[in-house]
């Protein structure tokens, strides 16, 4: 019999407090939330104080109020971004404090907006949080993305549904997809990151040359980064403390070749891309650069992700996923990265992380370049993997190993 609402969603908290961060004793919390998550919030502050934190901050974000500052304010103050903020989160950073995000956004909440003016806001938040990416990129301190449903988010995804009953689905489904429902959620969670963490050491030990995807509108070879290392599971701070970045996670990923990636990609499943829904994407890379893009739907919000700089322009991450899992079993399409990455392989175009190079917390941006790893001030995954798309490994002497057929694991 599945456990009160109430129940499940102060063991949902707890999993965030004690994988995602992993919180210990003694270190802060900086928890940056969306105003409908505030229930799921109050829970990570009680779990956070029960672990032993002597500080939580809660910054509350509202998207209603950054789209009626697009709506309203003059476009030539929208890059601007507040200092405090900036600096609130570059001391959570150099300090070494966890840090949970937790998000409840309508994924096209943006949509109809002049992309200019989105683009503005954007690159101004981008430009203003860079050092604190930065040192995020480095794992130099416990982080985590969550999300909460919310009735907007809801709408989107079950729009056949009244309000309530489409966010109670929704419900069911993270907290499904988070194992929220299991009889021990955390060693659940402990075991599963170790078997994502063995996994991705046999691919690493393998040091393949490329990865091949195929499948509909998809003909792509990412070669990989010198010295590259996949990454599963959790990920550890400089202290060796493992946290878990994303909730959830099904993903192996590692840092493609700045420039050995070519061919054709089509992705599997919408974007939702600066509050829109960008569908159809396809792009063309040749030497790594992404020379043509285009999509059904939300093209100009994608073209101006991808001239957010030079870098955006190339691939930082490529993300291998098994379409089974609990995230899979929901059978939700929902329209969120952070979940529907977890059910297909996926690419991102812009930064790479230290994390997928040998000694990265040691590399400096410069060493990284030189072992092919791409800098940008953006990230954006897309998914690009299905049971139609295959993926092999390319070794070094040519020959190929399947890594996945029909969505499953293949090694």
């Amino acid at each position: 019999m599945t456990a009160p609402f109430e129940r499940r969603l102060e063991r949902y908290a707890e999993l965030l407090v004690r994988v995602g961060v992993n919180l210990q004793p003694g270190q802060r919390l900086l928890l940056s939330a969306d105003l409908d998550a505030a229930p799921l919030a109050r829970q990570v502050v009680r779990h956070a104080y029960l672990a032993g934190a002597p500080l939580v901050n809660v910054i509350w974000n509202d998207a209603e109020s950054t789209r009626l500052r697009l709506l309203h304010a003059a476009p030539d103050t929208l890059a601007d971004f507040p200092g405090w903020r900036a600096q609130l989160w570059q001391d959570t950073a150099e300090r070494g404090d966890a840090f949970l995000h937790v998000t409840s956004e309508d994924p096209a909440l943006l949509a109809g907006l002049a992309p200019d003016l989105v683009d503005r806001e954007r690159r101004g938040r981008q430009r203003s949080l860079q050092g604190f990416a930065d040192l995020m990129r480095r794992n130099a301190f416990p982080w985590c993305r969550a999300a909460a449903p919310a009735p907007a988010w809801a709408a989107r995804v079950y729009p056949d549904l009244p309000a309530a009953q489409a966010v109670s689905r929704l419900w069911d489904a993270v907290f499904h997809a988070n194992r929220v429902d299991l009889p021990d959620p955390v060693q659940a969670w402990r075991d599963h990151l170790a078997a994502l963490e063995a996994r991705a050491a046999l691919l690493t030990a393998r040091q393949y040359r490329a990865v091949h995807l195929r499948g509909p509108g998809t003909d792509l070879e990412v070669g990989l980064a010198d010295g590259h290392v996949w990454v599963g599971g959790a990920s550890p701070t400089p202290a060796g403390v493992p946290f878990a970045a994303n909730m959830p996670t099904e993903e192996i990923f590692t840092a493609p070749h700045r420039t050995r990636v070519t061919g054709t990609v089509r992705a599997t499943k919408p974007l939702s891309l600066s509050g829109t829904l960008v569908e159809g994407i396809e792009m063309r890379l040749e030497a790594g650069r992404i020379v043509h893009a285009r999509a059904d739907r939300g093209e100009e919000v994608l073209r101006r992700a991808l001239d957010t700089d030079e870098g955006a322009r190339f691939l930082g991450e490529v993300a291998l996923v098994p379409g089974a899992s609990p995230v899979a079993e929901t059978g939700t399409l929902f329209l969120d990265s952070l979940y529907d990455e977890n059910v297909a392989c996926h690419l991102a175009f812009g930064y790479a992380f230290q994390e997928n190079f040998a000694g990265g917390d040691q590399l400096t941006g410069d060493e990284v370049a030189a072992r092919g790893g791409n800098d940008s001030l953006t990230h954006v995954d897309f998914m690009v993997g299905s049971a139609d798309v295959t993926v092999d490994g390319l070794r070094v002497d040519g020959s190929r190993e399947p890594l996945l057929r029909d969505g499953q694991w293949a090694f």
